[in-house]
């Protein structure tokens, strides 16, 4: 698979080391990028050719992958609308609607929109996935293999669910740092040193998300064995409850599932 990365970021870079991974020497990539040192650092740590603006290259691609910042997405659609005959365009730029990138693209619809999230850059990422009508089945089969190469897919029916993932998966590693980060700061308010907090609250994060993702049970059932009546578990779950800490979370997932559809308004508007 003949790949083009338009941007050289982080994301790009995760995806990147994956492919090659995956695939050795058999990796075909092509890094377009504005700034030569992080093309020079994509080029000697995988090998990948790379320019610093958008050629012919792109013609011969199965597979362009946008990795660029959503203010950047119109100005390059423009650049790229000449080049795109069959390729499949798959879009990683957070808040861009594929409806809006196939307008700036002269109306080409072989558009898949993925919202990956941070755990890919070690290989532990999720991707919800949504594709255009004009993309056919193995250009499915062609998004899905990139998106594995950090982790997880999830493909969606309808684009619109792109938001909801947004607020779950997309900024979810940030609620899981800010659980994290309460705990260390619980653990030192109780007398145990910075060290000791940060390696108890991580150990158990990651001991607690296996059991889940290894587990037939519901999550809530995994809580209830753990929460003994009177217990000392039952008196943080108590605490929890009486405090809305549940009802927080959600409408905190909300609002930024909103957030999501007001940034998709805000940057297709013409």
């Amino acid at each position: 698979m003949k790949i083009t990365f338009i941007g050289g970021g982080n994301m790009a870079a995760a995806l990147i080391s994956g492919i090659v991974r995956q695939a050795g020497s058999d990796a075909n990539i092509h890094v377009v990028d504005r700034n030569p040192e992080a093309l020079e650092r994509l080029s000697q740590q995988y090998g990948v050719r790379t320019a610093t603006a958008i050629d012919e290259q792109v013609r011969d691609s199965e597979v362009v992958v946008l990795a660029i910042k959503p203010q950047q997405m119109r100005e390059v659609a423009a650049e790229l609308a000449p080049l795109l005959k069959s390729q499949l365009v798959l879009s990683i730029a957070a808040g861009i609607r594929s409806s809006d990138l196939s307008r700036w693209l002269g109306g080409y619809d072989a558009i898949v929109r993925t919202m990956p999230n941070t755990p890919a850059l070690i290989g532990m990422g999720v991707t919800g996935l949504a594709a255009q009508p004009g993309v056919s089945e193995g250009q499915r089969a062609q998004a899905d293999t990139v998106m594995r190469a950090v982790g997880k897919t999830v493909w969606l029916d309808d684009e619109a669910q792109i938001d909801p993932v947004t607020a779950v998966s997309g900024s979810g590693p940030a609620y899981v740092f800010f659980f994290l980060e309460a705990m260390q700061e619980a653990a030192l308010q109780m007398g145990l040193n910075a060290e000791q907090g940060r390696e108890l609250a991580l150990a158990t994060f990651t001991g607690a998300a296996q059991l889940a993702a290894q587990s037939d049970e519901p999550i809530e059932v995994l809580r209830q064995r753990v929460t003994s009546k009177g217990g000392t578990t039952h008196a943080a779950i108590t605490s929890m409850e009486a405090a809305g800490v549940k009802e927080a979370i959600i409408a905190a997932m909300k609002a930024a599932a909103a957030r999501g559809r007001e940034l998709g308004e805000e940057l297709g508007k013409d």
